[in-house]
């Protein structure tokens, strides 16, 4: 688990019922083009559901980790 998603788990407050905590998962994913067919996920999420309702948000992992995926893009668009 990295410090992104520990600080997630830690901060999330729910939006549904005002929960605070949540349980964190990270999925990666490949995109389309070049990507897809080597099976580069280069996509990274995370998913934040409530510890209570179960209600369930979506993160850019690489945008709150502060990362660009250019090599990725670049290819998507070139082949994709």
């Amino acid at each position: 688990m990295t410090d992104v998603e520990r600080e997630l788990e830690k901060r999330f407050v729910c939006a549904k019922c005002k929960n605070n905590g949540a349980e964190v998962k990270s999925l990666a994913m490949s995109g389309t083009g070049l990507s897809r067919l080597f099976d580069i996920q280069h996509n990274r999420y995370v998913f934040a559901s409530c510890r209570n309702c179960g209600y369930s948000e979506v993160y850019n992992l690489d945008i709150l980790e502060g990362r660009r995926d250019d090599l990725g893009t670049l290819l998507d668009i070139m082949f994709g």
